[in-house]
């Protein structure tokens, strides 16, 4: 089946059983505000699993990870103290927050 996520085309083999989802293969989603990053751990986590550092499992069983853009931004910064307490305060969450990941960025 071929299918567009955002935009994005995708084209997807129906290999079962042999062939199952695994972790090694995630799709990402950027995400602008705190409402994306909500509408869509919501809806993608429906019936399937939550997991750390913005990773989920869908009900068919697809890694995804759910992802404030602001990190990269953050990232490009080259604070690397800015960058350790973000680390720190993501490995503390399930779902992504963006004003926490921001705090602690900035040290408030």
């Amino acid at each position: 089946v071929n299918f567009r996520i955002r935009g994005e085309r995708f084209t997807a083999i129906n290999g079962a059983p042999l062939f199952e989802f695994t972790p090694a293969i995630s799709l990402v989603v950027d995400c602008d505000t705190q409402a994306e990053i909500d509408a869509l751990w919501a809806g993608l986590s429906e019936g399937g699993e939550t997991e750390r550092y913005g990773w989920l499992r869908d009900r068919f069983g697809v890694s995804w990870q759910v992802v404030p853009r602001v990190i990269e931004e953050l990232s490009a910064r080259g604070d690397a103290e800015g960058w350790e307490r973000l680390m720190q305060a993501m490995l503390q969450m399930d779902k992504l927050d963006i004003a926490a990941l921001q705090r602690a960025f900035d040290g408030s």
